[in-house]
């Protein structure tokens, strides 16, 4: 079995006798992306400093290839095949292209080679027309491209991402994530990516871990976290706005009744009567019709009328908030809104699915 490129073992980081980071294990396999998102101040930038070789953990160990590294030169001799690339792009007082050989010089490459890559990279990243402008008039946008392709083009065992996208717009933030996203892909370059945000969560990673707190409370592919957090603590964190508290009534066949506040609602599982449920619902499962339309073409078990309390615009989406007897949050287009005639105090009738519940 091919050994991790980089691992964590019972790593903890204390500041002033209190503890920032606990993690028992972490690995990053080969060639693939694994993600870290966490809320401001869970400890995630403080992991990537330590896998980065910037910080020395309080106890534990950092591994690399499945051997173990140790301070002083051998130190900075296994920081050689790392790159770091962090939220602010540090760009010297020079042209793009020097920008972006600076790593390739700091190792003595021959200048041929030298040449390969730089020109390569601004290439790969879209920005050889700025090869000879000056660095520090880019835009963010640009900067941030130039500090890749000059991580990237040292063809490092491990590319360390501290959340990249986030000083930079909207536009400009999803073409670059994209672009990035096909690059990984094409060059399999091992990558540790730290994010706050959900969206570059689920796009960006083979796997992702939930850190809360200082250690990972869950790690899955991003479809496994999303659909299936482990706590409900996590499931608030990736977007699970309806948590549900119910007892189950009935069941039969693979399928419950749980009472929830005075209602009643389907779920898929074998649960047994009496036993006490916390249930997720993802707001996009939720769908929202006028309540006049009584049973429409559907296959969902949980129909629930309802009133709407509250509307809040999301660019092309929106978050209505229903009460059905329990709070319960919907994410649906502006179009079905506007469409819908839904504002607050609109009775509607809010369904989704039994399979739709994670317990």
């Amino acid at each position: 079995m091919t050994a991790p490129v980089a691992e964590l073992r019972d790593v903890q980081v204390a500041y002033g006798g209190r503890t920032v980071l606990d993690v028992s294990r972490l690995a990053v396999l080969p060639g693939e992306t694994l993600t870290v998102m966490g809320p401001n101040g869970s400890g995630k930038s403080t992991l990537l400093r330590v896998l980065a070789l910037l910080e020395r953990p309080t106890r534990g160990e950092v591994l690399q290839r499945g051997a173990r590294v140790s301070s002083g030169s051998d130190s900075l001799a296994c920081r050689r095949p790392l790159a770091v690339v962090l939220q602010q792009p540090l760009l010297r007082n020079t042209s793009t292209w020097e920008n972006v050989a600076t790593g390739l010089r700091f190792r003595h490459l021959p200048w041929a080679e030298t040449r390969c890559r730089v020109d390569e990279w601004l290439g790969r990243l879209g920005i050889t027309h700025l090869a000879r402008q000056n660095a520090r008039t880019l835009s963010g946008g640009e900067a941030q491209r130039a500090s890749l392709a000059r991580a990237l083009a040292l063809e490092p065992d491990l590319l360390l991402l501290d959340e990249p996208f986030a000083a930079l717009d909207g536009p400009t933030r999803l073409a670059l994530m994209g672009d990035l996203r096909a690059i990984l892909a094409q060059v399999k370059t091992t990558t540790f990516f730290v994010t706050h945000d959900r969206t570059e969560a689920q796009a960006m990673g083979d796997r992702l871990a939930v850190m809360m707190g200082g250690r990972i409370r869950q790690i899955g592919t991003p479809e496994e976290v999303f659909a299936a957090p482990a706590s409900e603590d996590v499931a608030a964190f990736v977007g699970v706005e309806n948590i549900l508290r119910g007892v189950v009534a009935l069941a039969s066949d693979g399928l419950v009744t749980v009472r929830v506040s005075e209602r009643e609602v389907a779920v898929v599982g074998g649960y047994s009567p009496g036993d006490e449920l916390v249930m997720g619902i993802r707001p996009e499962e939720v769908v929202l019709e006028p309540l006049p339309r009584g049973a429409a073409l559907t296959s969902a078990r949980n129909r629930l009328a309802g009133r709407i309390t509250a509307i809040l615009p999301l660019g092309a989406q929106a978050r209505v908030v229903v009460d059905c007897g329990f709070r319960l949050v919907s994410l649906v287009t502006r179009r079905s809104v506007l469409d819908l005639a839904l504002t607050e105090g609109t009775p509607v009738l809010a369904s989704f699915k039994a399979s739709a519940i994670h317990v």
